[in-house]
């Protein structure tokens, strides 16, 4: 049987590196790229399986005072994974969105936000472990939208 494969597409030191090391370490052969999903969607297509995640943020379902660029594209960009979870699901591909809902616990946003308590951000770690979990999920219980949030956060 071949090697499953994870394409992680955005690559950064935060989400994006912690997902290529969580599937990397269950046996994945793990493409880390900027490139488009539909590169790996043809393979998977002939598959019949295969799972593309999104990883969105909060401001896809409301957007804040002084982000009307991002909120707007994280709107479309979860819009882009609904039709493509509608697309793709009969076709045995599970397209789901991760909505990130905290700051993500990396160098740059440490120093920005010195004096938050370790609580107050999200450990990518963590974050990879979960969609470790998503992307894996039996298909008679796929999941679409999923948010995390640092457990201490007043939502």
């Amino acid at each position: 049987m071949a090697k499953p494969v994870c394409v992680v597409t955005g690559m950064g030191p935060g989400n994006g590196r912690a997902f290529a090391r969580r599937f990397a370490r269950e046996g994945y052969a793990v493409a880390m790229l900027f490139l488009c999903a539909r590169e790996a969607v043809a393979d998977m297509q002939s598959a019949g399986r295969g799972a593309i995640v999104v990883s969105g943020a909060t401001a896809s379902l409301r957007g804040g005072a002084g982000t009307a660029a991002f909120a707007a594209a994280k709107a479309a960009q979860r819009s882009l994974a609904q039709s493509m979870a509608r697309q793709l699901g009969p076709q045995g591909i599970h397209v789901a969105l991760v909505v990130i809902d905290g700051v993500i616990d990396i160098p740059r946003t440490r120093a920005l936000l010195k004096d938050r308590p370790d609580e107050f951000f999200l450990e990518p770690d963590a974050i990879a472990d979960t969609v470790y979990h998503l992307a894996t999920q039996r298909r008679s219980a796929w999941t679409f939208e999923l948010d995390v949030r640092p457990f201490g956060e007043k939502w």
